[in-house]
């Protein structure tokens, strides 16, 4: 394992272990709405705060992209950025709902390099490294090898953050849950990114996700062999906070079921986060 993803898994462990205590005391938390449906918690915090010590100690130079803390470093001139939400899935997470987990993501010169997602609560650890392939606990994983969308499991997100283009986002599921076999939305998006990667969903797609919602599982994915855009199929998906994902032959597919139900408005928006 590069010397870079051992200290990321050792940052993603630390989180975990923090996250699993704080399970057990859920009524004790202090928990903040930041906007509608979207909270952070003490445990977010303490997470990302003990992400970002393990990765400083071991690089302070590094630049740090982070979802409670924000932008840390000179993005402009760092060579390395890591990306990094400590609790994707806060909201079940204080339900007691099991489906959270903590993404951890190396940018080299504007290119994802490393990548950890972990499961705390099934001690799953996804891991990849650009041109080394994606592991799940040690054991090599492929994106699935299914080809026709109506034999398919489908991940998905519906909007939450913003409720903007959530008549686009029906439009698409509506059109897409007679062709598969199924469609799911546990509530993390680096979790379902690290599914597809897996094999256990053959594809996913969202709208108006950010950087650290997906850039760890977006690198495992490739490594494991599948395809990544955002609706149009372009590949600025980190910039416009869209997403579509899957194996080749499915991604090409549910683009073709997707882009249909492109609003102007929904054009628009990825294409001013793209130039933002």
């Amino acid at each position: 394992m590069h010397p870079m993803l051992t200290i990321a898994v050792k940052a993603a462990r630390r989180a975990g272990n923090i996250i699993s205590q704080a399970s057990h005391n859920l009524d004790l938390l202090t928990v903040t709405k930041k906007t509608h449906s979207d909270f952070v918690s003490e445990v977010d915090r303490a997470a990302e705060d003990a992400i970002i010590k393990i990765l400083h100690t071991a690089y302070p130079d590094h630049a740090i992209l982070a979802e409670e803390s924000g932008a840390r470093g000179d993005h402009e001139t760092a060579e390395y950025q890591w990306i990094i939400d400590p609790l994707d899935g806060t909201t079940n997470f204080l339900h007691g709902f099991p489906k959270y987990s903590v993404s951890i993501a190396l940018r080299h010169k504007g290119k994802l390099t490393h990548a950890v997602v972990y499961d705390p609560n099934m001690n799953e650890l996804f891991v990849a490294s650009r041109g080394s392939g994606a592991y799940l606990n040690d054991r090599r994983i492929r994106v699935s090898k299914r080809t026709r969308l109506e034999d398919c499991l489908i991940g998905t997100g519906i909007p939450f953050r913003d409720l903007t283009h959530m008549d686009a986002y029906f439009a698409m599921l509506k059109d897409i849950v007679p062709r598969t076999a199924g469609i799911r939305r546990p509530g993390s998006a680096a979790l379902d990114l690290a599914y597809v990667a897996a094999g256990r969903y053959d594809g996913f797609w969202e709208i108006g996700l950010a950087p650290w919602d997906m850039a760890a599982g977006c690198l495992l994915i490739t490594e494991a062999g599948g395809l990544v855009g955002d609706l149009e199929g372009n590949e600025t998906y980190l910039d416009s906070g869209q997403i579509v994902t899957g194996s080749p032959k499915i991604f090409t597919q549910l683009l073709h079921i997707i882009t249909p139900h492109l609003t102007p408005a929904l054009i628009e928006a990825q294409r001013v986060n793209k130039s933002a």
